[in-house]
């Protein structure tokens, strides 16, 4: 009688594996997560064996010359900021985001820049037919670009496809979920298919050369889908933030084997696909106004790109026991840190005050020098006093209430700058050249003070 396949549960969540199901995941918590599974079955050599005997490997030292890696232009700025000076052949790319946010948009926008500056790039599409990847070229204008199409979700298919012929530069995989391979006993979007179609793909662009762009389903927490391991094979990750409600799209690296993290693009969506915007604090402050109370101008830094952001505070009589704390795009825990330090330092109360705090424009800050900007918003906002036009705010504020220096403060100086502004509020120490710039500085030393002498602010 022949043996029943062992099975497994897997949690979709996080990867975590057990022998028997169970509605909660024990590793990361999750609820209904919990998938049978057809356990992995290694194929005849692959797996270690006592009668295997390695080979010696050279060892070399860390002082060998080393080659710059070569850089793929992608023809769009903003991106090429991202990765660090363009995408690297061979290297592997993961690009998440929230459904409609842009990702498919961007990629065919990607594939059709290369595909017209002469390299061959391929784009699979395993959600959507090509006739719907046809029509949204057509939208964007791009039906012209030399780009090979295929709609497709077989892995086995995809890769003799892009064995064949000649080698593409780039290759475009949308999306990573669908694809599934026949060796496996699960369902498309599992872990055990995506981790084997995720490690087949990279195999395949190490040994070829290519490119290799996937694009990855996110979860209602905003985490890529599948399991974490996906984020650890891969060179680089990318995430593509914005809120729906505005135009702007941030295309965010938080992991770059080639380049730094935490760099920006910013970009603007349009009914002609993706735009790129070279100077994003102008399009940030577009719209701003300047006599409202509760508006503090934030000179923040993303990446090595310093951008200027409005952030609004609105401080409102509550009629509740509990007043209500709401905050969209900042550290909910940072707001209730700030709200602390400005009653027991500065002697300023919100307990009978709800208190709601927004970054403008749908830009995610995790900066902790926007402190002093959120704080003088919430300030401005319970006075009914506008803080004025012409400033910018910086500065960490500790839970002694000391206004406390940050990093590149010339930099977010020189940018106010050139936007027209003429005066910034920012920490008492810190050393700075004065001389290059035309600015006015008023430099608090603790919380306290910024209270006392905020209603005197024009």
């Amino acid at each position: 009688m022949a043996k029943a396949a062992k099975s497994q549960f897997v949690c979709q969540n996080c990867g975590g594996v057990t022998n028997r199901w169970s509605g909660k995941c024990a590793a990361c918590g999750e609820w209904n997560t919990i998938v049978e599974e057809a356990a992995d079955v290694a194929q005849p050599g692959s797996g270690l064996s006592r009668t295997t005997k390695g080979r010696v490997v050279a060892l070399e030292s860390l002082s060998a010359d080393t080659v710059e890696a070569p850089r793929l232009k992608t023809g769009i700025a903003e991106l090429d900021r991202v990765t660090g000076g363009g995408i690297v052949p061979g290297s592997a790319t993961l690009i998440g985001g929230d459904p409609g946010i842009g990702k498919s948009t961007l990629l065919l926008q990607l594939a059709a820049a290369l595909a017209n500056a002469g390299h061959r790039a391929i784009y699979v599409s395993g959600e959507e037919a090509a006739a719907q990847v046809r029509l949204r070229a057509d939208r964007l204008g791009l039906v012209s670009a030399p780009v090979a199409l295929a709609a497709e979700t077989n892995l086995a298919n995809i890769l003799a496809t892009l064995s064949d012929g000649r080698r593409a530069d780039m290759v475009v995989i949308d999306s990573i979920q669908t694809l599934w391979s026949d060796a496996l006993e699960a369902a498309p979007g599992t872990v055990s298919q995506v981790r084997a179609a995720t490690q087949s793909l990279i195999r395949f662009a190490k040994g070829s050369g290519a490119a290799l762009l996937l694009v990855g389903h996110v979860t209602k927490d905003g985490q890529i889908a599948g399991p974490k391991v996906v984020e650890h094979m891969v060179d680089t990750v990318l995430y593509f933030e914005g809120d729906r409600g505005h135009p702007f799209r941030i295309l965010r690296a938080v992991k770059n084997r080639f380049g730094a993290t935490d760099e920006i693009g910013v970009f603007e969506m349009g009914s002609e696909g993706l735009r790129e915007v070279a100077n994003p604090s102008e399009l940030f402050l577009g719209d701003r106004n300047e006599t409202s109370p509760g508006t503090a101008v934030f000179a923040g830094i993303e990446g090595t790109r310093p951008i200027l952001v409005e952030i609004q505070a609105l401080v409102a009589p509550s009629s509740l026991g509990t007043p209500r704390r709401a905050v969209v795009g900042w550290d909910g825990n940072r707001l209730s840190m700030l709200l602390a330090v400005l009653e027991a330092r500065a002697g300023v109360s919100f307990a009978q005050h709800d208190v709601y705090l927004n970054v403008a424009g749908g830009l995610k800050i995790a900066d902790t020098a926007a402190d002093l900007a959120a704080a003088a918003a919430l300030l401005s906002s319970l006075s009914g006093i506008a803080l004025g036009h012409n400033r910018v705010w910086f500065g960490e504020i500790a839970l002694s209430g000391t206004v406390r220096p940050v990093s590149q403060m010339q930099a977010r100086l020189k940018e106010a700058q050139k936007l027209g502004f003429k005066g910034a509020v920012l920490a008492a120490g810190g050393e700075l050249d004065t001389a290059a710039l035309k600015l006015t500085l008023e430099r608090p030393a603790h919380v306290k003070a910024l209270a006392e002498t905020l209603p005197a602010c024009d």
